[in-house]
């Protein structure tokens, strides 16, 4: 049955030095008071629902309307209110506008039909409030409240019970719902994710049943859910129901893999709760590029595992980790920047985990440079791998490889270590031509840099140097 809540007027809402959010909020309240739009228009969706749970408010806002959206927005256009010229979806009844930089969509209530190709619906009618709500992927997220009285509407019945509950349930049968839309399965582990919420056994059942679906949905949206997944507070449970609901499989094989893979007496875990355990681990505020190296970091052990006399070994797999990540990431369409970021982590994420006090300058030099502005990073995710394995293993001190790389950072500028001539400088010196040859010769030297064997900027300890191997190398020939 129906439910309503006492209204409150929305300013119990405000407090002194409001957010962007709520005055723009404010401002289409205030805008529409003694209009025909006042006390038809509903704020619904994220922004009720994270009001209700008392939680940071997320950036944008949704508001439903039983009169027309698309002529809302050109009449808070036509006031002055909005930052642009709508922008208007006249086949699904919807129109995106922007007020003081807040991004605001307008919707016509309405019922929507679908074919079995797309996620897409093939036919929009307008509708009312109710059936509007029995439209939405979740009960938490179909309750409604009046801008301008504050009433608010709980038109499943079940929405604030499963609020309270902390239940994800789809307002109609979750077969149908997500058979129409199977994205609506990825959001139900990012929500569980997000607002470390329970999945009801039903639906949870039913995101199983239709993890196929998830093929006609496009890498970017999978990319987006996924983002948003490893960005929120409870990031494994998320990632659990993706895994436990064969959802994974269907856009990321190579990490459902990563189940049930063993691993030797450094590891308390099989290679997929290792992982799991890793992410728990990070920082808050761990970046996606982080999160990301993290999730694939141990990738490529499912194909490299070999077992003998000695035990289980995973050899070279961050090598070939790093270049199933490559492919994964490419194929969900994530960023150049983002992809070889993620990569180079993953390439290097074995090294520090090497460190002794035996280490030389010149191979934590070659860490600092090899790594660049990853370093923190990487070893953030050196400390997060090292917390999810066996602690009664040795494991290198990465505190004290942190500070190796202070004391040799505030000696020396280690990124802009370089050889002491330039192309030009060696190709006059030993008469050569442009060519790989003359780059070979540049390396050589700046590994005598980075070896401590020459000083940098020492041109005249260059040339000798350079004339020396190449001689060296002449009466070999």
């Amino acid at each position: 049955m129906e439910e309503t809540a006492p209204a409150r007027p929305l300013q119990l809402w405000y407090t002194e030095g409001m957010s962007n959010l709520l005055v723009a909020i404010d401002t289409v309240r205030q805008a529409t008071r003694g209009t025909p739009w006042e006390a038809r228009l509903y704020l619904v969706g994220g922004v009720v629902r994270d009001e209700l749970l008392g939680r940071p408010l997320p950036p944008d806002v949704d508001i439903v309307t039983e009169g027309d959206a698309l002529q809302l927005a050109h009449w808070l256009h036509m006031q002055g209110i909005t930052d642009h010229l709508p922008l208007t979806f006249p086949r699904f009844g919807t129109a995106m506008v922007h007020i003081r930089g807040v991004q605001f969509e307008l919707v016509t209530a309405r019922r929507e039909s679908y074919t079995a190709d797309s996620r897409k619906p093939v036919q929009v009618q307008p509708a009312s409030l109710r059936e509007d709500a029995f439209r939405r992927d979740f009960t938490v997220n179909t309750l409604m409240r009046n801008l301008h009285t504050g009433e608010l509407l709980d038109l499943t019945g079940t929405g604030l019970n499963d609020l309270q509950a902390g239940l994800l349930r789809t307002p109609l049968d979750p077969l149908i719902t997500f058979e129409e839309d199977p994205l609506r399965a990825m959001r139900a582990a990012r929500f569980a994710a997000q607002l470390d919420f329970e999945v009801e056994p039903n639906t949870r059942d039913a995101m199983r049943q239709k993890a196929h679906r998830l093929q006609i949905i496009s890498k970017e949206r999978i990319r987006d859910e996924l983002t948003k997944l490893l960005q929120a507070p409870v990031v494994t449970k998320g990632l659990r129901l993706l895994m436990d609901t064969g959802l994974l499989e269907q856009f990321a094989p190579e990490l459902a893999r990563m189940k049930g893979v063993m691993q030797n007496q450094y590891h308390l875990y099989e290679v997929w709760e290792h992982t799991l355990k890793a992410l728990e681990n990070l920082p808050p505020d761990a970046s996606l590029v982080l999160r990301l190296a993290v999730l694939l970091h141990d990738v490529g052990k499912p194909p490299t595992r070999t077992q003998d006399a000695k035990g289980v070994h995973f050899y070279g797999h961050q090598n070939v980790g790093a270049q199933i990540a490559e492919d994964l990431l490419r194929r969900l369409r994530y960023s150049n920047d983002i992809v070889e970021d993620v990569v180079r982590l993953v390439r290097l994420h074995m090294r520090p985990g090497e460190y002794d006090y035996t280490w030389s300058d010149a191979a934590v030099r070659r860490l600092i440079r090899d790594a660049g502005p990853l370093l923190n990073d990487l070893l953030s995710l050196v400390r997060a791998d090292i917390a999810a394995s066996n602690p009664a293993m040795p494991k290198a001190n990465i505190e004290a490889l942190e500070e190796r790389i202070r004391m040799l950072t505030t000696r020396e500028d280690v990124q802009a270590l370089d050889s002491p001539l330039t192309g030009k400088e060696i190709m006059q010196l030993l008469h050569l031509k442009p060519g790989k040859q003359v780059g070979r010769w540049k390396a050589f030297l700046l590994n005598e840099v980075i070896e401590g064997r020459l000083a940098p900027g020492d041109k005249e300890g260059a040339r000798r140097l350079l004339l020396e191997r190449a001689a060296h190398q002449t009466s070999h020939d």
